[in-house]
């Protein structure tokens, strides 16, 4: 096995949550003073990383803690309506199978992953690492590495975002861009050219190498 240790993003990796997003964050617009989204402005925002997300929005970095637990507890009232990729819980228990451990990394919330995955899937995961600050996930990461004890080298962070790329690499770990999530595949190729996965099939792939 090329990689022991896979570690996840949840929403828009594990979890198809870019349409709940979209809308949820217009819900909240006028609350924390931000522009809203049109459906037409879908695909430019996700091109962008997370700092030009929020610059486009007019979001000052301050607010994206409040912003984010707001999100939270909208998620947790529609949380009914949230599914996985399809795949996800079958490549989750295949990798268990085969021997990695598994950790999430992920700003939502451990409650709103848990009832995503359901019971069975979520206890395949090793190590949960939730509520995760914008640009805080590279602390986490490392947290995981050091609670794992496996090395670098045979771990990898699958997401979508570039933000999740570049926490990867600022961390010395493998990444796998999923391009079905909030990042469109272009924008994940200029940032990890050789890294990027097509469908959820291919990481269970790059994980045995």
């Amino acid at each position: 096995m090329k990689y022991r240790l896979v570690i996840f993003d949840f929403d828009g990796t594990l979890a198809d949550t870019f349409g709940w997003f979209a809308h949820a964050i217009n819900r909240i617009a006028d609350k924390y003073h931000f522009k809203k989204v049109e459906p037409s402005e879908h695909d430019t925002i996700r091109g962008f990383d997370a700092r030009a997300v929020l610059k486009y929005l007019g979001v000052p970095l301050w607010k994206t803690p409040l912003i984010a637990a707001h999100m939270r507890v909208l998620m947790s009232r529609d949380i009914h309506h949230i599914r996985l990729f399809a795949g996800v819980d079958n490549l989750l228990r295949r990798l268990s199978e085969v021997g990695a451990t598994l950790a999430v990394v992920s700003s939502n919330s451990f409650e709103n992953i848990r009832h995503v995955l359901g019971a069975e899937v979520a206890a395949l995961i090793d190590y949960y690492e939730c509520g995760v600050s914008a640009f805080g996930k590279e602390a986490k990461l490392r947290k995981v590495l050091r609670q794992s004890g496996i090395p670098r080298r045979e771990a990898i962070y699958i997401g979508d975002e570039i933000r999740d790329s570049e926490a990867a690499r600022e961390v010395g770990i493998a990444f796998g861009g999923a391009t079905w999530g909030y990042t469109t595949p272009d924008a994940l190729r200029v940032h990890a050219p050789s890294d990027v996965l097509a469908r959820v099939d291919d990481i269970l792939d790059r994980v045995i190498g």
